[in-house]
Order: C-alpha cells, then structure tokens, then sequence
C-alpha cells in the first residue's frame, strides 16, 4: 500500500471504518480528526501485508500529540463497485509485551 495515497485518501475523507476499528477508536478515546491527522501529519508505514487473505493492508504509525497510534489500513472492494474504498480496519495504542516501543514489536514468550 501506498502512503502518499492512504494520506490522500483520508484527507479527501474517502474512506470507511469497520465496527471494530469504531469499538476500538471510542476504547482510545480518539476522535476521527485526531487518527486523520496522526496518519496525514506523522504517518510512517511500519508493516505492509499484502499476502492477507483478508485482503491487503498496512500498519502505519502516527502521533496523536506525543501519544503513539497504530492504525492497520485495507482495501475494500464494495459490493457491485469496481473502485476500491479506504478502510479503516483497527486502531490501538501500541504497548508492551507486544511493542517494545512504537516501532518495534516486543519478544514472543
């Protein structure tokens, strides 16, 4: 996935967010201007998964002030269309054991 896009994506508000990415935002207290901004202003794309047989995605760090976010972004192809759609899949706060710091996954135990 293309950061440059995504960031375009989002700031022309041409995107989705799935019920869990929804649940999780409003478990972060995060607000869509807040995960908007971390991506378009401090995006850096950390893992690219484009085997998922769910579908492509990415996982793209971003900083709400000097908090860390992690936000994994896919395509979704909507029903009948052939363009596909931004989707905002989850979005977390990355902490340890599984972060060791926002750029680095922690060890498996």
């Amino acid at each position: 996935m293309d950061l440059p896009e995504i960031q375009r994506l989002l700031r022309d508000g041409q995107y989705e967010v799935s019920i869990h990415a929804q649940q999780e935002r409003l478990e972060e207290d995060l607000d869509l201007v807040q995960i908007e901004a971390a991506i378009i202003e401090h995006g850096e794309l950390l893992e690219e998964y484009p085997d998922d047989p769910r579908g492509e995605s990415c996982l793209v760090l971003g900083f709400v002030g000097s908090r860390p976010l992690h936000t994994v972004l896919g395509w979704a192809t909507m029903k009948g269309e052939t363009q596909k759609m931004l989707r905002l899949i989850t979005v977390y706060t990355p902490t340890a054991p599984k972060w060791t710091d926002p750029r680095t996954r922690g060890g498996r135990s």
